[in-house]
């Protein structure tokens, strides 16, 4: 694994200058960060949930990863695409 040590404590930092909490890491297979992010209650009453990516691994790698969250894990927390909610 690249990244992604299972931090299961908040973690203080910066986004855009501004003083941020930051969650849990949630690292490995999809279906299991699927049925975490699915089970944590914080992320359930979230109106938004951040992913970050390595940005370390190049574009390739970084688009795989995008795919895999927009697959097999966003959906696990009722995220569907802009495309899929507007033709329904």
């Amino acid at each position: 694994m690249y990244f992604g040590d299972q931090d299961h404590e908040d973690q203080i930092g910066l986004l855009e200058g501004v003083r941020s909490r930051f969650g849990r890491t949630y690292a490995g297979e999809p279906d299991r960060i699927a049925a975490d992010l699915a089970a944590d209650e914080a992320v359930r009453a979230a109106d938004t949930v951040l992913f970050t990516v390595p940005n370390q691994l190049g574009v390739d790698y970084n688009a795989r990863i995008l795919a895999t969250i927009a697959r097999d894990i966003a959906p696990s927390i009722g995220w569907t695409p802009a495309d899929a909610a507007t033709a329904a």
